[in-house]
């Protein structure tokens, strides 16, 4: 069998591997990398709530 490689983490130009945290440190390591995805994806949806807008506020001065 192939050996598996482990997953490297960089916290402060420091290397860990995942496999190699306790299960406080592998939560917490979820928890920061869930919280990225809902940032990028609340800045997402920020993007397109202010275009959407920028959309309403130009057709509203179009038809005035």
């Amino acid at each position: 069998m192939g050996k598996k490689e482990k997953t490297p983490i960089i916290i402060d130009e420091q290397e860990y591997f995942y496999e190699d945290l306790n299960d406080e440190q592998k939560a917490y390591v979820n928890h920061i990398a869930d919280l990225d995805r809902k940032i990028s994806s609340s800045q997402f949806n920020l993007e397109q709530l202010q275009f959407g807008k920028q959309a309403f506020v130009k057709a509203l001065k179009d038809i005035l």
